[in-house]
């Protein structure tokens, strides 16, 4: 069966690889479609820490159920989505509740062989049943999805809340998604690409151009010089660690959603006497993940414009040059597993 396979770095191969063996405990998932995230990106260019070739990528992906073991809650035929963390069960996260970030944390794509196949046996205690309505691409962004549910989550928004997103990627935009879903009086998102920010604003977001305007001001604006209640750091990128200090009110809160590779200058005199609260977010829960598919289905037509591209994995090798051309528009795309 084909499975795009990391090769090394900045080489990816579509190849023929064969069916894993069953194992106990395991369903065999006939695969729909996978995304592609920010991660796969970093693996491909070698910058992952942990990634090794020869490896398939792929976490966020939906699938079929086409064998099951006896007695399995699981049959032929029901539509199923993974949670992808693989914790030890042993250092003191895991002890004490809090497996999903584990200090031995793997991931399904990213430490073993993932999505981006035809099929993938699959840990039946990781599965989840999509439910009837729920497309199939739209269920391909239940994992970028519990994301952002961990990130509201620790940034405790309330409803009537005014939220600053800073990054309009494929995570950014579905945390502007999900905070207008739970109630925010006003999201502000932020970006320098013209394709994202002309998405956010048909979708109705209150988008800003960094490369041109002053987020800063905008805010401000907006708030009669408060600022936002929550900002959202979703970039990744060294000007937003020092500007969203700047853009919290008094006693805001700001997420890290965007993971920084690099020690990033932060105003933490503004921490001080505005008395922030600055909390990070890794990830998701398993109950997180489990609760991203109802809330997939209530957003699914608004997550449908998310989806950008869709490419066969027979031409899945060419993704990651899609992704680097500022001529292809792209803000998620999903990989159809069976072409």
């Amino acid at each position: 069966m084909d499975a795009l396979v990391y090769i090394g770095p900045n080489n990816v191969e579509v190849r023929d690889v064969p069916v894993a063996e069953p194992r106990q405990g395991a369903v065999k998932v006939r695969m729909t479609y996978c995304g592609i995230c920010g991660t796969d990106i970093g693996i491909f260019s070698g910058k992952h820490p942990r990634a090794q070739a020869p490896l398939v990528l792929g976490h966020e992906f939906v699938g079929v159920v086409e064998q099951s073991p006896e007695g399995s809650q699981f049959v032929p035929g029901d539509r199923v989505v993974a949670y992808p963390l693989i914790s030890c069960g042993q250092c003191y996260p895991c002890r004490h509740g809090t497996p999903h970030v584990c200090a031995n944390l793997r991931l399904i794509g990213i430490d073993r062989d993932g999505g981006l196949t035809g099929h993938l046996w699959i840990d039946e205690e990781v599965l989840f049943k999509v439910p009837d309505g729920l497309s199939d691409r739209v269920a391909a962004l239940v994992e970028p999805l519990a994301v952002v549910v961990r990130t509201v989550h620790q940034a405790r928004f309330a409803l009537g809340q005014r939220a600053v997103v800073m990054g309009a990627g494929p995570i950014g935009l579905l945390t502007a998604m999900v905070l207008r879903h739970a109630g925010a009086s006003m999201v502000v998102i932020s970006d320098v690409d013209p394709a994202r920010l002309e998405l956010c604003r048909e979708l109705g977001f209150d988008a800003v151009d960094v490369g041109s305007d002053s987020l800063i001001a905008h805010v401000n604006a907006v708030t009669t010089g408060d600022g936002a209640d929550a900002v959202f750091e979703c970039s990744g990128v060294v000007s937003a660690a020092l500007e969203m200090t700047q853009v919290a009110r008094v006693g805001g809160t700001i997420c890290l959603t965007a993971t920084h590779k690099s020690a990033p200058p932060v105003a933490l005199i503004d921490v001080n006497f505005k008395e922030l609260t600055l909390v990070g977010s890794r990830v998701y829960t398993k109950a997180e993940f489990g609760s991203a598919i109802p809330l997939a289905a209530a957003l699914a037509e608004t997550l449908e414009r998310a989806i950008t591209q869709v490419v066969p994995l027979s031409q899945s090798a060419g993704i990651f040059a899609m992704i680097a051309d500022p001529g292809i528009n792209t803000v998620k795309i999903l990989v159809d597993c069976q072409t």
